[in-house]
């Protein structure tokens, strides 16, 4: 199986701490997982929310296949994120500190087919946070542009 799908959430770094790293798999009906094949899928404005000891993933936007014959199709409904009991009970933990959220970050396709989220414990940036972060950015990008024009 080709694993080229990669949906990124552009905006978590820039606006997050991302501490620590877990890989979920996510319960899907029907022809979502061809159309997140097809990336026709967003997890911008998604975050993740513990709902009786599991976890879901709200707001998650994926279209309707152009070939399914849903009718009663919804495409930001919360889908369940499959975790074992030991790393749901870390998030669990972190996420009851104040300020602390999970956040999802790289939707993919595993090698073996599976659609898989990877999420991310983070705290959000404060202002002056988010502008040092544009600002080593911009030198970055002038340093680069410098090393460039003497080579």
């Amino acid at each position: 199986m080709k694993s080229a799908v990669r949906i990124i959430n552009k905006k978590a770094k820039f606006e997050f701490i991302l501490r620590d790293s877990y890989v979920a798999g996510i319960v899907l009906s029907g022809s979502e997982i061809k159309s997140i094949r097809n990336n026709k899928a967003s997890i911008r404005e998604s975050f993740c929310k513990f709902t009786n000891k599991e976890l879901f993933i709200i707001n998650m936007s994926i279209e309707k296949y152009d070939y399914s014959n849903d009718d009663n199709y919804n495409p930001k409904r919360s889908r369940k994120l499959l975790l074992n009991k030991i790393e749901l009970n870390k998030l669990k933990k972190s996420v009851e500190q104040k300020g602390s959220s999970i956040i999802p970050y790289k939707l993919f396709i595993s090698k073996k087919g599976f659609a898989k989220l990877e999420i991310f414990t983070a705290t959000g940036k404060k202002l002056y946070d988010k502008r040092s972060t544009l600002k080593d950015k911009d030198n970055k990008r002038t340093l680069d542009r410098i090393n460039k024009n003497k080579s």
